[in-house]
């Protein structure tokens, strides 16, 4: 009784724990730079609204300008697709409350699209830093310029509103694939104690499906922590708490379309670069005469959850070239934990790793994941690369191998999952010839890119227009380092290390999620969208068109973003994407 009742009080603690992380109240930082009070001189009393556009970034302590501001927000979306809006709310006096809800959608046939489909909340601000003169968002020093960046999109619609401030707020409608095809009209409803505004906003579903998340083909890949998570949640690492705290960021992970799920196979393969370090989910053990033993439990754990979840294309199994070269493990003999250093084409190094990946390879046949199942690597040099290649295959020649790197046309052929950096461009034929074989081609960003790219200084539409990018150059999809790599004060500050703020993670404690997130996914759809026009106009012959598409697709290059910004090239391309 007495271990029921303490398992109880576990569970309750865990619970409360969770709760308390979603439910936080955010304390935004002070505006490095605020506007001067004069600014709002003719701004009108009282409580201001207006739907604007999803791509304008809008200062905490400004009021928008006249130009940004819409009276009405109107879309075309597909059956199945996520679509979003902006809008504002903002006063020169202090408002103690404002509340945030949005009517039913219903069309004249009396068709509806339920509330459960309809998500709105208010946007908080971020510090976040910018580079300046600086080329590369890589190894940047401390003191860069701050400023507060809107991004983070909190679950709360009832906030208060402080004098000269603004204040966005975001809504996302699903569109059921059941939806009939018409024009729904609804109502964004902003109240405080003495006033009221109704901002209507209507979606014109045309008939066309997009596909559910998990039949997408576009290959997204955002890595996962889940040690950020224990941490943030205060409970232990692979317990029932822990799962139950990583569930929903791993379902909107799932619902952004994820198809591999990140495995750490060694203790701390990045030599520490995030907050949280990666432990090992396989326990090495060197038993007193010198065997080894490898535990997979955790392994098998966290596998198993993220494809219960639905994300199952890949198991990418980091890393036999670890950053710091440094192999950690348990010593029976002395009970203690050791590390072994030693390099790839060493002898020490093949006698570590070809044992354990013989047994490996025997682990992940019994539990039927073995062909899915890949050794990577993250930009490693093509010698250590080779070495450690050699290892692989000596221990079973069809273990699949993972790259996220530079150009290295030695190992096309070798590579199941390979991942160029932006700066790298593939032919399409060898793309296309890799696709034949079975093999994923994506391309990354990382801190070295200025832009494009997902920092929390970047444009908005710069995550959207990834996707497109990878349509133009025929990628199969786009990988980014940090789903969730949080560092100490993640609702507050995006900085951490010596990458440009919002490196390390695209969404927040508490499953909240971000403007980048949101037009990450957006630009997601817009890949699949394009690919069954094109697919369509090809079948039917209808040339014109489709050469019209393809203009645009070819449009996005990065040397075009040096003189126009991303919105101009997304806006352009999603107007004819909606056109057909």
């Amino acid at each position: 009784m007495k271990k029921i009742c303490l398992f109880i009080a576990i569970l309750s603690i865990a619970y409360a724990q969770a709760q308390e992380v979603n439910r936080a109240i955010i304390q935004e930082l002070k505006d490095p730079y605020p506007t001067p009070a004069s600014d709002w001189l003719q701004v009108e009393n009282g409580l201001n609204a207006s739907f604007v556009s999803v791509d304008d970034a809008f200062k905490h302590t400004a009021p928008p300008k006249k130009s940004q501001l819409k009276d009405q927000w109107k879309e075309r979306a597909w059956r199945g697709e996520k679509v979003h809006a902006q809008a504002l709310v903002w006063s020169k006096t202090p408002i103690e409350q404002i509340s945030l809800t949005v009517s039913e959608l219903k069309d004249d046939q009396g068709s509806r699209i339920a509330p459960d489909k309809i998500k709105i909340g208010y946007v908080r601000y971020v510090l976040t830093d910018h580079l300046g003169d600086l080329k590369s968002g890589c190894g940047i020093p401390k003191g860069l310029d701050t400023s507060l960046v809107a991004d983070l999109i909190d679950t709360s619609t009832v906030l208060p509103l402080a004098e000269n401030t603004t204040r966005p707020i975001w809504l996302s409608i699903q569109v059921p694939q059941e939806a009939k095809s018409g024009s729904y009209r609804g109502q964004l409803i902003i109240k405080s104690a003495q006033e009221t505004k109704i901002l209507p906003f209507e979606i014109n579903v045309l008939n066309r499906i997009l596909p559910e998340a998990k039949d997408w083909s576009y290959h997204l890949d955002l890595w996962q922590n889940p040690y950020s998570v224990a941490r943030v949640y205060g409970v232990k690492p692979w317990t029932k708490a822990h799962f139950d705290a990583m569930r929903p960021y791993m379902e909107m992970l799932a619902q952004a379309g994820q198809k591999s799920i990140t495995a750490s196979i060694i203790y701390d393969p990045w030599n520490g670069q995030t907050y949280d370090i990666y432990e090992s989910m396989i326990k090495w053990t060197k038993k007193k005469n010198g065997q080894w033993e490898y535990d997979y439990s955790i392994f098998d754990k966290w596998v198993e959850f993220m494809m219960s979840l639905g994300i199952k294309k890949f198991i990418n199994c980091y890393s036999m070239i670890p950053w710091n070269l440094k192999f950690y493990y348990f010593d029976e003999a002395s009970g203690k934990k050791q590390v072994l250093e030693a390099k790839p084409g060493e002898t020490a190094y093949k006698n570590h790793w070809k044992d354990m990946l013989v047994d490996f390879a025997k682990h992940l046949k019994s539990k039927g994941w073995f062909d899915k199942t890949t050794i990577a690597m993250d930009e490693r040099a093509m010698k250590d690369m080779l070495e450690a290649i050699a290892v692989i295959k000596e221990a079973d020649p069809n273990f699949n191998i993972s790259l996220a790197g530079a150009d290295h046309p030695e190992l096309y052929d070798q590579l199941l999952d390979y991942c160029v950096a932006l700066r790298h461009e593939l032919s399409p034929d060898l793309i296309n010839k890799r696709r034949r074989s079975g093999f994923t081609t994506t391309f990354y960003t990382c801190c070295t890119e200025p832009f494009p790219n997902t920092f929390t200084s970047s444009s908005y539409a710069e995550s959207t227009w990834l996707a497109w990018y990878a349509l133009n150059k025929d990628f199969d999809g786009y990988l980014r380092w940090a789903f969730n790599c949080w560092g100490p004060r993640p609702l507050q500050d995006t900085r951490y290390g010596t990458w440009l703020a919002g490196d390390a993670w695209l969404v927040y404690p508490g499953v909240r999620s971000s403007i980048r997130f949101e037009r990450l996914v957006e630009g997601i759809q817009d890949y699949e969208k394009a690919k069954i026009i094109r697919a369509q106009l090809k079948k039917e012959g209808r040339n014109e068109e489709l050469q019209k598409l393809e203009m645009k697709i070819k449009a996005f290059e990065t040397d075009a973003l040096s003189e126009t910004p991303a919105s101009t090239f997304v806006n352009e391309a999603k107007a004819i994407l909606n056109s057909f």
